[in-house]
């Protein structure tokens, strides 16, 4: 579990993040919405610890990442998989060398101790056997699987996902919000996902937070949102006509 306790972050007169607190739950996919320029992005890397928050708190399973030594951070990271927008695959290594490189860089394993863990992550994704192809042959969704497996291969308790679904067509994002939800519940891993797909929002939803503005405006799960009279979030999420006539049919279902 992650707890965020009431951070602030700013850029000199921007106020980005404003008196932030949010739970994320373990076990669960965590799925964070809003627009451009809401604080999504800025909110991820200070968990992560690529930015440092002015004020607050962020815990994970109850200890402040915010006041940690750099050595105890090393090792929460260790614990942490990253699963980037465009997959952030290296063209020069092979799947099997992307997917082993946490491992090279983290761990002490023996070469077939690496490579078992590999091949186990390849085929939890469906990947077995592509071990020596280069990423400029594999498909847009086949690149985001292999990130997914590089993202498992430490065995991590937390796993942040940023567009998961960005450049795929609609069959291939059920595919990879599927798997997304599968690795989370299989490994009780707290799973965060920033997404603006709305798809994912109601296929594997646990617990849905609004962003607006730097503030937690609405927090809830895929029912709640459906029936929510929150102004923001239905401006927001039934913009459109056709999401307005989607609502109102889901409600009927929920």
């Amino acid at each position: 579990m992650i707890q965020i306790k009431n951070i602030n972050k700013s850029f000199g007169d921007l106020h980005v993040l404003k008196d932030f607190s949010a739970d994320f739950q373990r076990g669960k996919v965590n799925l964070i919405i809003g627009q451009s320029g809401s604080g999504k992005s800025v909110m991820t890397k200070c968990i992560v610890g690529l930015m440092e928050v002015d004020n607050g708190s962020i815990l994970y399973e109850g200890e402040d990442f915010s006041v940690m030594s750099n050595k105890e951070r090393k090792e929460i990271r260790k614990e942490i998989g990253m699963l980037f927008q465009g997959s952030a695959l290296f063209d020069s290594l092979t799947v099997e060398e992307n997917v082993m490189f946490p491992l090279k860089m983290f761990t002490n394993m023996s070469k077939k101790e690496m490579l078992d863990r590999v091949n186990f992550c390849l085929d939890r994704v469906n990947l077995s056997g592509r071990n020596k192809l280069f990423p400029s042959e594999c498909s847009g969704g086949m690149q985001k699987r292999i990130a997914i497996a590089r993202a498992i291969a430490m065995k991590p308790k937390y796993l942040f996902c940023d567009e998961p679904n960005s450049g795929l067509d609609p069959s291939t994002s059920i595919v990879v919000d599927n798997l997304i939800k599968e690795i989370t519940y299989e490994y009780d891993m707290t799973t965060i996902v920033i997404t603006h797909d709305m798809n994912s929002v109601i296929e594997i939803g646990d617990n849905i937070l609004f962003l607006y503005k730097g503030m937690n405006w609405w927090t809830g799960t895929k029912e709640e949102i459906i029936k929510t009279d929150n102004q923001e979030i239905n401006d927001f999420v039934y913009a459109s006509q056709f999401m307005k006539n989607l609502k109102e049919k889901l409600k009927q279902e929920f």
